[in-house]
Order: C-alpha cells, then structure tokens, then sequence
C-alpha cells in the first residue's frame, strides 16, 4: 500500500464541492432529493479507484471503513426516523398547532426571531439535542413565524442558532461529552471553560436577530385574527396538550435514550390525536372502515406516512402537511451516501495526508487554534459528521497541544467552538440533511441567518489572538 500524496488526497474533495455548487445552481433547494446523492456516490467510487489502482490499497479495507462509519452512524437514522413520527403525530394531535396559537397571541412580531432564538436555546440546553429541539419546538415556531409573514430562512436561522448554542453547553449533549472526553476534560470544567467564547456569541446573536426584528421587513398581509380563527376552527386548541412537550422534557432529563424518548413521545402524541382530534382522525381514514379502526388507521398513517389536513386555508394547509417517517428516508438514502464517502476517504489514508500537511501550519496559538478550527470544519464537509470532526482531529491533536504546553480544556473548547456549530452549515453533512429536511428549509438558504453557528468560530480565533484566558500548564 502507498501513502497517498496530497493533491491525491485533494482531488476527491475538490470535486465533490464543484459537482455540489454545481447541484445547487441547477436544482436549488432540491438538490438533495437525488443529486447531491449522486454526487456523493459518483466521488466515492472515484475515490475507491484510485484507493485501489493507485494506492494498492484492497476493496476489503475500504468497506470496512464505510462499515466502521455506518456503525457510528447508525443511531442517528433510527432517531431521525423517530422524529419524522413525531413530527407527524404532534402536528395531527394538536400539540404544534397549540404551540403556534399560544405563541401567536403572546409573542410580538417585532421580537419573534430573538424569542426563537432563545426558546429554541433554553429548550436545547435542557433536551441535550439540537435535533430534538429542532425536530419540536423548532416546527412550531417556524410555522408560526411564516404565519407572522418572516421569510423561512430567517426562521430557521434563529432556530438553529438557538438549539446548536444550548447543544454546544448543555452537559445532557453528547458532542459536549465526546469533546470533553476525547481531550480528557472533566465535563463541568469543559462547560465552564466554553462560557468564555459561548456568552459574547449568545449575546452579538440576540442583539443581531433583535435588530433585524424591527429592521427586516416580516412581509406580512395576513390577518393575524383570521389565521387564529382557522387554527382553533380546525383543531381542538387546549393547554392540556402542552402536556405532551411536558412529557418529553421529563423523559430527556431522566436521560432516558434519545431513540425511546422520542418513540413514546411521537407514539403518545398519536393517542392524544384519537382522544383529542376525533374530526381529524376521521378525515385522515377512509370512509369505508369502522370508527375503532379508523383512529388505528389514523395513528399508523400519521406516524408512517404523508397526511393533508383541510383547514380552509392555503398557508395553513401547507404548513400542518406531515409527512412522517417515510418523509425522512430521502434523508436516510443522502447519510448511507455521506457514510459511504466519508468512510473511504478515510480508509484510503487521504484524510490523513491532508490533515498532516495542516499540522506543519502551528507555530503559535493562533496558528494552532486556527488550524484546528479548519480541520475539524474540513473533516465536516469531507467526513460529513460531526462526531467524527470532533473525536479525530481530537486525538490528532492532543499530543501537539500537550506539548506545547496547553491544558486539555483549550483543545475540548476549540473542537466544539467549530466541530459542533459548523456541522449543520454543510448541505451533505449528516446535521445539515437532517436539518434541512426538518425544517424544509435548504442549507445554502439558511446558512447567512445562522449567526450564532457562523461568530463562534471566529470568536474562538479572535480570543486565541489576544490571549484571553489561554490556560497553560504550571511549570514545576
């Protein structure tokens, strides 16, 4: 086998980014119903041929790679199945529509997207999980923003900011965790450390979406009164469905696995909507079939599969249209792509090559700082995950960081300041898909709007300059 050089180990990356640009030109936000996939595919293979015929490096090694990845992976399809059947039963049972009626009435136009992106914030650092949040909170207030006239990019902006920043401190996170743990960190002091670069991020975001709250123009020509009206004509409005959210919340801080919280909380939204929706149940089921088997009938298709509700209004109609699980497997189908090219690329060494010739670049601590801040961003649109952009440049930097004298706490800080705020910025990253998928929201069109996801970084470079509270090991 042969060390790939680095124009080698470029090529695969340079292509994928143009076959991609190119994608987006052409297709727009639906370049991720088949093309990016495509690209993904296309680039893998180019990959494994010159893995094998150059490199001499066996298919045997290079499936194991996409095996290793997969297996890394796996858990992330499962869960975002899961909330694809949340989705589905929370819009049906009432739960989001609750949530948007509430928040219409209570929440003023002017402060919305600073609102969101608080809530979403406050929601995260409890749940853990950007994707938890994004996946409940967040489609609510993304529907009640467009009822409100804002564009859905400026909504899924403030609510990705919102969830990655309480994703980024929460210690119930799992990518708080693994960069803790791969840099060697107590998590609390890891938490605490991160607070130096994460509080002035927080606060430029709020006074960003504040401003742009009296600023942009929300565009909005609806009756605010009539679009109320339509919603509580259409389903049962209560604030005994908040219950459900209440539910789940109590699941997330007893810890229970992310995958069976989300199971029961999509599963028991199903039962709220044959007790609390039984007009919409019976719209949803054919006519020809029982009143007992149409709420059974109704339960499996609003978790399963794609259900319109007629509620008198356009908009309305769009926005309370589910798709449920199956609306995720366009998303599954791009993350086995994303996995099967990730997974060579790093089978094949090219990944090493490149970040080796990064490492040469470290000569102080913005130079070292910078360096990791571009690996783990590198790693997140050549390896598409964010895990993998936190564990590996991880335990390729920690020996430098060690020797030149740094506390552990400087590389966790750095890892998660990029890895985990950049991930869901890059169309074909696992967060990315599943983000844009979510929301319906494409990642190129969301990404200008997430200003906490795009400071962090550059807050992190800019502390590294002046030397604010980079910790050093004591001398003996």
């Amino acid at each position: 086998m042969k060390k790939p050089g680095i124009i080698i180990s470029l090529i695969p990356v340079i292509i994928l980014i143009a076959i991609i640009f190119t994608g987006v030109r052409l297709f727009g936000e639906d370049v991720t119903a088949g093309p990016s996939q495509i690209a993904l595919l296309f680039t893998s293979v180019l990959t494994a041929i010159i893995a094998i015929y150059h490199l001499k490096i066996p298919w045997e090694k290079l499936e194991a790679g996409i095996m290793d990845h997969l297996t890394k992976t796996g858990s992330a399809v499962f869960i975002l199945l899961m909330i694809g059947a949340l989705t589905g039963s929370w819009m049906i049972s009432g739960v989001v529509p609750t949530m948007i009626y509430y928040g219409l009435k209570m929440i003023h136009p002017s402060v919305f997207l600073v609102v969101s992106f608080i809530l979403a914030g406050i929601v995260s650092v409890m749940a853990g999980s950007s994707w938890t949040t994004i996946g409940t909170i967040g489609v609510a207030m993304l529907s009640a923003g467009q009822i409100l006239g804002f564009s859905a990019p400026w909504l899924a902006g403030a609510i990705i900011s919102g969830a990655y920043f309480g994703d980024k401190i929460s210690p119930l996170s799992d990518t708080t965790n693994l960069s803790a743990s791969v840099a060697g960190v107590d998590l609390y002091k890891h938490v605490k450390y991160m607070l130096i670069t994460t509080i002035p991020g927080f606060i430029l975001t709020v006074i960003f979406f504040t401003i742009a709250g009296f600023v942009i123009p929300a565009g909005n020509s609806l009756d605010i009164e009539n679009q109320l009206h339509n919603i509580s004509s259409t389903f049962n409005i209560s604030p005994f469905l908040l219950l459900v959210p209440v539910l789940t919340i109590i699941m997330i801080v007893k810890k229970i696995s992310p995958f069976i919280t989300l199971f029961i909380s999509a599963l028991t939204g199903a039962v709220v909507a044959c007790i609390a929706q039984p007009e919409i149940c019976s719209q949803i089921s054919p006519a020809n079939v029982s009143k007992g088997a149409s709420y059974i009938y109704a339960s499996l298709k609003m978790l399963s599969g794609s259900v319109s509700i007629e509620t008198g209004d356009q908009m309305l109609n769009t926005l309370t249209s589910t798709r449920g699980m199956a609306g995720m497997l366009n998303t599954v189908w791009i993350i086995l792509c994303v996995v099967t090219f990730g997974g060579i690329m790093e089978a094949s060494g090219m990944i090493k090559t490149i970040t080796e010739k990064m490492m040469f670049m470290m000569k102080n601590t913005v130079s070292l700082i910078s360096s990791t801040v571009g690996t783990t961003i590198f790693f997140n649109m050549t390896l598409s995950d964010q895990y993998m952009a936190i564990l590996l440049p991880g335990k390729m930097f920690s020996e430098t960081y060690d020797k030149l004298g740094y506390e552990p706490e400087v590389l966790s800080r750095t890892l998660q300041d990029s890895a985990t705020v950049t991930s869901v910025l890059v169309p074909w990253n696992t967060c990315g898909v599943v983000q844009s998928s979510v929301l319906n929201v494409a990642t190129l069109a969301y990404l200008p709007y997430c200003f906490f996801n795009l400071i962090t970084p550059v807050i992190t470079i800019g502390v590294a300059a002046i030397g604010y509270k980079i910790r050093r090991k004591k001398v003996a």
